[in-house]
């Protein structure tokens, strides 16, 4: 029965073992706008941060438009 002379590397052995391939983004749409984002993350609309329909953080009014000029 045949042995090999030399052992085998880790990444070598790893190589051989994977089955990662390049794949798609899946893209899903929101619930309350109906808008494409990625799967499982949190996305900007209309000036709040969404995350499965609900809004997470909505973006305060920047102070300085609020300020009169002299």
């Amino acid at each position: 029965m045949p042995n090999p002379k030399r052992r085998h590397s880790q990444q070598r052995s790893a190589k051989r073992r994977t089955h990662y391939k390049a794949t798609a983004e899946t893209f899903s749409a929101d619930k309350l706008t109906g808008e494409s984002h990625l799967r499982h993350r949190a996305h900007w609309s209309e000036g709040k941060l969404v995350y499965r329909g609900r809004v997470v953080i909505e973006k305060a009014a920047d102070a300085s438009n609020n300020e009169p000029t002299a």
